[in-house]
């Protein structure tokens, strides 16, 4: 895939880059570890005062990088200005918060006698430079929340941004380097997929972390395995969402629109599957279908349009396959569904009901803006046929009833439950899944200590 900014919009190719060569990547590994030597030892007031700098520069930036990202990959252009946004809330969450969460851990005073020890206590120390393999649907958010912890907890970051986000990629090298960081401490690597094996295999490089398809998070978790490497991977999710009895209908067919059609459609925690309680199910689906039908499709650089097209070509084509295999196989579509005409990547919002095990769409993920209606008898349908997936990133249950929450909290194979909202990530919330979904958690304190060397220290007497 050409490095290239490629406006979905229209297809036109707007910019083109060339790949870095061997040997400036050698340059770019050997900066990140001589980095690493120093930016270990700064204090975590000094790491604050860097990435506070950092945040203060992106807010100052928001419209101009937003427009960027937006003719990059395509999603509204309000939507991105708040994308920038949330960087800046993440950027000095983690500038306030880092110190406490690595403050080191002391043990009872009972297991440090039962030990022999005069003193014990544990310390979360940096492991060095970090390969970040981050893609391109969120390409501001995706890099941020992992450089943010990172660089607080005293590593260093390597970036290697999805091919069609190149400007947005050297943006984050160029925004980190205004803000005073050293050479070395966060650099951008533009080169291809290809490349990302050497540079894992490095010994320079000492962890990954991913965010992005199953396949691409397989082939980093072979190599990194077979180095023995730290990885911590965000790959994809099909959300159930679920509404019972109880549920506020008309609030929750309005959160169900913009869970499905946030960024077009094209997020991992995106509410994908909709399973619906026979009770309620057709009342639900008029609601729901009418709100999709409603939205504004077209240029996502008009502040009034909801949904712009799908980043590329391909993910176009992946959607229309998805849905006319579920056609195919019985699905009735109750809006949309058609490739409209003109330029661009677009598709229009679309619901899918009488969805079986047999369809594609019921196992595959949909990466745009595509829903599926499933009706439960009960409760217990519900759960089973939201665990019926190989994913298992996030969930969303509406209900006012504390004993359905209870049960969805035990039941749901899922890295997160949502009542009565729709997911979200929050920088004070640990994110990431289970099965196919991932492994590791990004965000709060667990996810800065992902990358750290978590050292037990004994004293005698």
């Amino acid at each position: 895939m050409p490095l290239a900014t490629v406006n979905p919009a229209t297809g036109e190719t707007l910019r083109t880059f060339d790949a870095l060569d061997a040997e400036e990547v050698e340059r770019r590994l050997g900066a990140a570890e001589a980095a690493f030597r120093t930016h270990r030892t700064t204090s975590f007031a000094e790491r604050a005062r860097l990435l506070r700098a950092a945040a203060d520069l992106l807010e100052a930036d928001e419209r101009e990088i937003a427009e960027v990202m937006t003719t990059e990959m395509g999603k509204p252009v309000t939507q991105a200005r708040a994308e920038a946004a949330k960087c800046v809330k993440a950027m000095r969450w983690y500038a306030d918060h880092a110190e406490g969460l690595l403050a080191d851990e002391e043990p009872a005073e009972a297991d440090v006698k039962d030990s022999g020890a005069s003193r014990a206590f544990v310390r979360y120390r940096p492991l060095g430079p970090v390969l970040a393999v981050m893609p391109w649907n969120f390409p501001l958010w995706q890099v941020i929340r992992f450089a943010a912890p990172a660089l607080m907890a005293g590593n260093v970051g390597l970036l290697k941004h999805a091919s069609n986000v190149p400007q947005t990629a050297l943006y984050l090298e160029e925004l980190f380097r205004r803000a005073g960081y050293p050479e070395g401490c966060f650099q951008t690597l533009l080169i291809g997929s290809k490349e990302v094996e050497g540079v894992l295999r490095d010994p320079r490089v000492v962890a990954a972390t991913l965010t992005g398809s199953e396949p691409a998070g397989r082939s980093v978790a072979a190599v990194a395995g077979d180095e023995i490497k730290k990885t911590v991977l965000e790959l994809g999710g099909s959300d159930p969402f679920v509404v019972m009895p109880s549920a506020d209908l008309d609030r929750a067919a309005e959160v169900a629109v913009t869970a499905r059609v946030q960024n077009n459609g094209q997020s991992c925690i995106a509410a994908k599957r909709f399973i619906v309680h026979t009770d309620v199910y057709d009342a639900f689906a008029q609601r729901f279908t009418a709100a999709m039908k409603a939205l504004k499709v077209g240029d996502p650089m008009d502040e009034e349009t909801q949904v712009g097209p799908v980043a590329s070509e391909r993910g176009r084509a992946d959607l229309e396959e998805l849905v006319e295999d579920a056609v195919e196989h019985g699905a009735t579509v109750l809006c949309g569904g058609e490739r409209p005409d003109g330029p661009g990547w677009y598709y229009p919002p679309t619901v899918l009901a009488d969805i079986t095990p047999g369809m594609r769409v019921h196992h595959e993920e949909t990466f745009g803006p595509v829903a599926t209606l499933y009706r439960a008898a009960d409760l217990d349908e519900a759960v089973a046929i939201a665990n019926d997936s190989p994913f298992g990133l996030s969930s969303n249950v509406w209900t006012r009833e504390e004993a359905d929450v209870d049960r969805f909290v035990r039941d749901l194979e899922a890295g997160a439950v949502y009542v009565n909202g729709m997911t979200a990530s929050h920088p004070a919330f640990p994110f990431g899944g289970i099965k196919r979904s991932g492994y590791g958690r990004e965000l709060s304190g667990h996810g800065i200590r992902e990358f750290c060397n978590i050292t037990a220290v004994w004293q005698g007497a």
